[in-house]
């Protein structure tokens, strides 16, 4: 099974152990399913992980120790799929889950429309909750 984490969820796992988040990153890395990302995504929280809100409650280097992390996941080196979104940002999620041949998009972000959208072709596009209760 693949799987695209939206930023927010792996972050939200860094900020609060024990939570749905989490528990999918953890999942992930005792080798449940894989995680689909890309060179995109990789490049966004490095960049997010300094952002001063983000410093207040997350540790730089645990920021670093996710990314090294991720290495080990699909990683999509370029996404040539343009797909359109509610929030311009989250186009790469949607890209991400069409060119990696993902089963599920996880998200927490109510606000982007993505969570509304339910699915894009077979990829189903779920909340870190739901994931957690029909998957793990």
């Amino acid at each position: 099974m693949r799987v695209v984490l939206d930023s927010n969820v792996l972050f939200s796992a860094l900020i609060s152990p024990h939570g749905p988040p989490d528990f999918i990153y953890r999942a992930w890395r005792a080798g449940r399913f894989e995680v689909v990302t890309s060179r995109e995504q990789l490049d966004e929280i490095r960049r997010a992980g300094r952002y001063p809100k983000l410093r207040a409650v997350l540790q730089p280097d645990k920021v670093g120790v996710m990314v090294n992390n991720l290495q080990r996941a699909v990683i999509l080196e370029r996404l040539t799929i343009e797909v359109e979104a509610a929030d311009s940002g989250d186009a790469f999620l949607l890209a991400m889950a069409l060119t990696g041949d993902a089963d599920y998009l996880v998200t927490g972000d109510r606000r982007a429309g993505l969570l509304q959208r339910g699915h894009i072709e077979r990829t189903r596009i779920v909340t870190p909750a739901v994931f957690c209760a029909e998957v793990l």
